[in-house]
């Protein structure tokens, strides 16, 4: 192992799980941390400082939801919850507690692997101040500290509430930010049911981006939980 090499905690009472990651990851270049259970996890998160924490919601001892919130009283590494419950509220009840990514059992690796290198490419940046935060790719360009957002070159004009929609997205890359947090972060604490209002920015936004709904390449929509912009 370098010291370049990300340390990815698994914590999942399933020894087949386990072993499965173990194999996957390390074949992609992990280093790899195992635990069975949530206080054996939470040792190892706190004494191995890993790069992000793969975490099981069914765990013998604790629920994955008390273990990630023991967790975030101390640590913002990134968490990518596993689980067979595949219920919307499970998925948001997980990311408002402050999970970054869920994904149900059973799951193709190269997903997994996928949603892990967005993790890991978030957590990186995750220090960066406002200021410097930007998105460019060959079409969409973004610059937060301006507040410009110009398509092929082109200025779009946003209104103030859908620049912050936006600007939130685009201050989590690759994560799924919840309907509720938008609501919340961006209406106030007692918008957090009016989804409609959402929706209509969202749709707003996605015509003066370009951005083809049926096939989003910036504003991709996790359903029934939230949306998701990619990761550079």
């Amino acid at each position: 192992m370098t010291p370049a090499t990300p340390r990815v905690l698994v914590i999942d009472d399933e020894a087949q799980i386990r072993r499965f990651l173990d194999i996957g990851l390390r074949a992609e270049g992990y280093h790899v941390l195992l635990a069975a259970t949530g206080g054996e996890g939470l040792g190892l998160a706190a004494t191995q400082s890993p790069d992000l924490v793969i975490l099981d919601l069914g765990l013998p001892d604790m629920e994955g939801h008390d273990v990630l919130r023991e967790l975030r009283q101390w640590s913002e590494v990134p968490v990518l919850m596993l689980s067979v419950r595949d219920a919307e509220t499970e998925k948001v009840k997980a990311l408002d507690s402050g999970a970054n990514d869920y994904v149900t059992k059973p799951f193709g690796i190269q997903e997994l692997m996928a949603r892990l290198r967005a993790l890991l490419r978030q957590g990186a940046k995750s220090g960066q101040a406002d200021a410097s935060l930007r998105y460019d790719d060959d079409r969409l360009s973004i610059d937060l500290a301006r507040r410009d957002v110009t398509v092929d070159g082109r200025p779009v004009t946003l209104t103030r509430k859908e620049f912050a929609v936006l600007a939130l997205l685009v201050r989590h890359p690759g994560r799924v930010v919840t309907q509720q947090q938008m609501l919340r972060e961006v209406w106030g604490a007692t918008h957090t049911q009016d989804t409609h209002y959402l929706r209509i920015v969202m749709g707003k936004l996605r015509q003066k981006l370009g951005d083809d709904p049926t096939t989003p390449r910036w504003l991709k929509t996790e359903p029934g939980v939230g949306y998701r912009f990619p990761a550079t």
